[in-house]
This record gives C-alpha cells, sequence and structure tokens, in this order.
C-alpha cells in the first residue's frame, strides 16, 4: 500500500488544483513522494495541453484591473465552452493572470505568457490548468490603456456568464463624471477608432472607391458625385468613429457633444470582446 494519507491528498489538491482520483492516482504511483506525485499531474497536464492544441479556444472571459486610476489593463483567457468560463476555479484562474500581467507591466501576449507565476511562468500555470480543467486554455489578448483617468467598464452577455466585453476608457479629471456612460456607450456600440484623424488612410480611401462606385452605378449626375460620396463617408464615420457616433443614451447628440458639455477630453479607449482573438487569427 502506497504510503500516502487522506490529508496528503487534500494538500496535494489544494496545491494543484487537479481532481481528487488524479492526484491519488499521482501519489500512488510516486509511492507517497508528494513532489514526485505534483511532477506527475504537471506532465499529465502538459499531455493533456498537447493533445488539445489544435481545438480551439474562443470561448472565455475578460478580467480589468486599474492602477493608481491612470493605467487600466484588459486580459482575455479564453476556454473551449462557456460551461468552463463559469466555473470558479477558471475564474481564480483568470484573476491570477491578471495579477502576474499587472505585476510584470506587460503589454503583450508573449509579455504575459513569460510573466513569473509561482515556481514557473504564466505558461506553464496554463499549460498544467489545461490538464485539471480538461480543455484547451490560452492567454487570448492583452489590452494597456493610460490617461490622466482611466476606468473600465465589463459588460456580461449573459447573466450566468462572466463579462464576455471589457472596455478600458480614458480621459482628461473632467472626463471622469461622463467616463462610464460613455465606456458603457463603446461596448455597446463598438467603435473602432476615437477620432477622424485616427481612421488609416487606406482604409478611408477604399470606403472612398466603394462609395464613388456604388455612387456611379445609382446613375447619379457626374457632378453630384464627389459630394455624395463626401456624404456617405460622413455616415461612414458616425458608425466607427467613436466621437462621430450618435450617444447611446441620447441619439440626438454625438458623443463629441456629450463632452463639450462636460467640458471633457476623452483621449483613448479599448474595447475587447472574447473570441475575438481567435477570429484574427483565422
Amino acid at each position: 500500500m502506497a504510503n500516502f494519507s487522506i490529508s496528503d491528498i487534500k494538500a496535494l489538491r489544494e496545491k494543484t488544483g487537479a481532481g481528487m482520483m488524479d492526484v491519488k492516482n499521482a501519489l500512488a504511483e510516486a509511492d507517497g513522494d508528494t513532489a514526485k506525485a505534483e511532477e506527475l499531474l504537471r506532465l499529465k497536464g502538459l499531455k493533456t495541453a498537447a493533445k488539445r492544441e489544435g481545438r480551439t479556444a474562443s470561448a472565455g472571459l475578460v478580467v480589468s484591473q486599474i492602477v493608481d486610476g491612470k493605467i487600466g489593463y484588459v486580459v482575455e483567457v479564453n476556454s473551449e465552452t462557456d460551461f468552463v468560463a463559469k466555473n470558479e476555479k477558471f475564474i481564480a484562474f483568470a484573476e491570477d493572470i491578471l495579477a502576474a500581467a499587472v505585476a510584470a507591466k506587460a503589454t503583450t501576449v508573449e509579455e504575459v505568457l513569460a510573466a513569473p507565476h509561482a515556481d514557473g511562468t504564466v505558461d506553464d500555470y496554463v499549460k498544467n490548468f489545461t490538464g485539471v480543467i480538461g480543455e484547451k486554455l490560452a492567454v487570448g489578448s492583452i489590452s494597456v490603456l493610460e490617461g490622466e483617468h482611466v476606468e473600465a467598464y465589463m459588460h456580461r452577455t449573459s447573466p450566468d456568464i462572466p463579462p464576455q466585453v471589457a472596455v478600458l476608457i480614458a480621459t482628461d479629471a473632467a472626463g471622469a463624471a461622463i467616463a462610464h456612460d460613455v465606456a458603457v456607450h463603446i461596448a455597446a456600440m463598438s467603435p473602432a477608432y476615437l477620432a477622424e484623424a485616427d481612421v488609416p488612410a487606406e482604409v478611408v480611401e477604399n470606403e472612398r472607391r466603394i462609395a464613388t462606385e456604388l455612387t456611379i452605378q445609382e446613375g447619379k449626375p457626374e457632378k453630384a458625385v464627389p459630394m455624395i460620396v463626401e456624404g456617405r463617408l460622413k455616415s461612414f464615420y458616425k458608425q466607427i468613429v467613436l466621437l462621430e457616433q450618435a450617444y447611446a443614451r441620447d441619439p440626438k447628440l454625438s458623443v463629441a457633444q456629450v463632452a463639450k458639455a462636460a467640458a471633457a477630453q476623452i483621449t483613448g479607449f479599448k474595447r475587447v470582446r472574447v473570441g475575438e482573438s481567435a477570429e484574427a487569427a483565422e
């Protein structure tokens, strides 16, 4: 009979997060040597991660932290299913990764994975926890935003699962009064850019080309084409540019008008939706 007790099983479960039978079997194989059993559990996790490498982790959650009111972090942690995403262990796992990312001042997924965690790195933690959860897990993305005043808004797309959309917004001091409501607007309306000047020239030119071709196909008078195209570009900006969008709480006003009324400046934003990083990689 292997030389280990119920308390040994309990202690190793708490340390590794592995299932009871996995811990018991590892201790039996290691003949009660907890260090060896822990290594066996780690290897099991790595093997499970390797087996699931080709699977898609496009569910999950987003977690956020604001540092000193001036730096915001959002980390997207992915699983294969929403069932896992709402598991308390998975939520704690995501919070651990966020804490490691903030401590390391990470700005890329590679930096998050390389960040120290326990006796290894976040990458080790992800691989090991894959064996515990039984699904492919991944750090999907990290977003960092700095400003005079930074807030985070976390949006649940369903009441029974953790937040699936996160928004970071940066404003000046006066903007603190409207930051939350504008962040809610961003979550709902999905702007891609802050201001017209931020839209890349190639995006504008492509939209101009499409608008021109469409206007000509409609048989509009040649002299009217440039004016119609400019009008269509303005409509395009109202769809993708935050400051030009109709404000969700009062569509009669633009977001720019709301900011002006508050004597505020919106200086930046980040919007993260679970699964976007997986879609971008396809």
